[in-house]
């Protein structure tokens, strides 16, 4: 009953697959935060569920991380992304928005897959691994079209950087393809030498005009 006295109205329902998207959106970030040591019950607080509920949604723990692998390898935000930069700012602008999301995208991606790693699985999931009777967790509103293999991914992602440079196509001795090529390679992710990474902006300087000073002509 409310305060008013008229009987209190439960939320809608959510469908299956709706409440395996809303888990695995909850888990994300704190897989980032807590790695292999995450625990469904810190997953169900935080979703504001019961622990059984996310039990009836996956099988087991290794289910769910398997789902935040998928989750986390579909392109469709980093596309969004990349299609929402500004073509009207200058190339180097253009150029740091685009690695700031691409580096975004693979730190986010490294994480979760490091995380699977230290639970004893040796890599992404595979079709053949989730279990019959789950359904798969369904893409984000708009990204149902977006590339969901890695081949069909990393095109899509190539395509994206290639109409960013599209505009100044004519400024580079190589062609645009091959540009966005060589721009994507110097994007990996943060790796274990210890050295801090150069921000997104002195990438794209040194991407631009590398690291000698121009020598006056004579």
């Amino acid at each position: 009953m409310t305060a008013h006295g008229e009987p209190r109205r439960r939320a809608p329902g959510m469908s299956a697959d709706r409440r395996r998207a809303m888990i695995v959106h909850t888990a994300l970030p704190l897989l980032a935060a807590h790695g292999p040591r995450l625990t469904t019950a810190q997953v169900a607080r935080a979703a504001g569920i019961g622990e059984a509920t996310v039990f009836r949604a996956f099988a087991d723990k290794q289910a769910l991380l398997d789902a935040c692998a998928n989750q986390v390898l579909h392109p469709g935000p980093l596309l969004e992304q990349l299609a929402a930069v500004n073509r009207r700012q200058p190339l180097a602008e253009r150029l740091t928005d685009a690695a700031t999301a691409v580096r975004a995208h693979l730190d986010r991606v490294a994480t979760v897959l490091g995380a699977l790693y230290a639970t004893g699985r040796p890599g992404p999931p595979s079709a053949g691994d989730r279990p019959r009777d789950a359904a798969p967790v369904p893409a984000q509103q708009g990204h149902d079209r977006a590339p969901t293999g890695r081949a069909d991914a990393a095109q899509g992602v190539r395509a994206a950087i290639v109409a960013l440079l599209a505009p100044d196509a004519d400024r580079f001795r190589l062609p645009v393809e091959r540009v966005a090529e060589l721009f994507l390679a110097l994007l990996p992710p943060r790796g274990p030498l210890g050295v801090e990474p150069p921000s997104p902006a002195e990438l794209v300087q040194v991407f631009l005009h590398g690291v000698l000073t121009p020598q006056p002509v004579r």
